[in-house]
């Protein structure tokens, strides 16, 4: 064990120049000892030298050699599936309110989540973000109404997501069990992805540390395609590596994603809209966690506090209305720009496929002796030709549904 007084950043900086240092000198060392070996077999025979070979055997015995630790290098590889292509509107919470007791924990929870759309929810413990988890995945019960859109396909992380492992399977039959008829080499390939390899896909679950059975639960996760993300807290147990992994594939995640989380790092770049639970509610901020940050001017996600909330009063329902229409009209202005963007994207496109297919037109019918390969040359273009045409067609009917 190393001990380095320095912030991660800087450990990580320092790490790498000592390895340097240390790789120099070892091979300055290496070069001295064969130097030293190659003088010993040159005169070990010899009576005139005897002493000083001597002296250089006993040197060698008595150094100690520089070792360097092998880079741990391994790493978690993470690829959603290919999300199924789902409803413009992914989720709709209308006046959802929960209480446990005489314990309100959500009062009047209004909210539209657009295809695609990436929200971080924030606060204390206790403000309602688990809550509010559940309730969307319909783990809870609660007042209001909550609707999930055309076409979903929800997977959801709970904080307590490892307990929920058997402990008694061993780790390939844990993955194998959900599975739907996936091919053992693939279970295999998966499960290496998550560092488990070899012997440790025989590991029982009840001896996995927490991080193995945070990356096992993960793992689980993959098996299906799903199109909505509901991560509750899901980089505890991870380490730092790992969580730069998960990291990256749900920047990569083709899908709607609510992801619950402390972590300011693993936050930043992550989502495009910050839910903060507070005492007195939940507000909304456009952004990732560093702007909902720098709008309150605090440094971390422990600053963040909101004065007690004030007397229970009852909000107009005009007023309620009138957010839900406002994200609503949000949500479809967001959809009409992606939209016309596609479709200027596709009429590029086809002009470009049009003119192509045209010239290989004009070579094949010029040309008697034309080759097997130009033919197949213009059924590939005029195939993807049809496609764009088919999503040009798709995309401008959905847009002219929205005007």
């Amino acid at each position: 064990i190393y001990d380095y007084p320095l912030p991660y950043t800087k450990y990580l900086q320092r790490r790498q120049e000592v390895r340097e240092t240390l790789l120099s000198a070892q091979k300055n060392q290496q070069k001295m000892i064969k130097d030293t070996e190659d003088f010993i077999n040159r005169f070990r025979a010899k009576n005139t030298k005897a002493t000083q070979v001597q002296s250089r055997i006993k040197m060698l015995d008595k150094l100690e050699r520089i070792e360097l630790d092998e880079e741990e290098i391994a790493t978690m590889k993470i690829r959603f599936p290919e999300a199924p292509r789902s409803g413009k509107i992914n989720l709709e919470l209308k006046s959802v309110s929960k209480s446990f007791g005489e314990k309100e924990v959500l009062q009047d929870v209004n909210l539209i989540m657009g295809r695609e759309e990436k929200i971080a929810f924030v606060g204390k413990n206790g403000a309602g973000k688990t809550t509010l988890s559940k309730i969307i995945v319909g783990e809870l019960s609660c007042k209001g109404s909550v609707h999930l859109g055309h076409r979903i396909n929800l997977g959801y992380y709970a904080q307590d997501q490892s307990n929920t492992l058997d402990p008694k399977l061993d780790v390939f039959t844990t993955v194998e069990q959900v599975s739907k008829d996936t091919h053992t080499q693939t279970l295999r390939n998966l499960l290496g992805a998550f560092l488990f390899s070899g012997d440790d896909q025989y590991k029982k679950v009840g001896v996995l540390s927490g991080g193995e059975k945070a990356r096992l639960a993960l793992c689980k996760l993959l098996l299906q395609p799903v199109n909505f993300l509901v991560l509750d807290e899901p980089t505890n147990h991870l380490d730092i590596q790992s969580k730069k992994i998960l990291k990256e594939a749900l920047r990569d995640f083709q899908g709607s994603l609510i992801i619950v989380s402390h972590d300011r790092d693993f936050l930043t770049g992550l989502t495009d809209k910050v839910l903060a639970f507070t005492r007195s509610g939940i507000k909304t901020y456009d952004g990732d966690v560093s702007e909902f940050l720098k709008s309150k001017q605090l440094s971390s996600l422990d600053d963040f506090h909101e004065k007690k909330r004030p007397a229970k009063s009852e909000k107009p329902v005009a007023e309620s209305q009138n957010k839900i229409e406002f994200e609503r009209k949000r949500v479809e202005k967001k959809e009409r720009n992606r939209l016309s963007s596609r479709i200027q994207k596709l009429e590029n496109e086809i002009g470009e496929l049009e003119s192509e297919l045209k010239k290989l037109s004009e070579e094949i019918g010029s040309n008697r002796n034309y080759s097997s390969e130009l033919i197949s040359k213009y059924q590939e273009i005029k195939s993807r030709l049809d496609r764009r045409m088919q999503e040009w067609e798709q995309n401008v009917a959905e847009l002219e549904k929205l005007n």
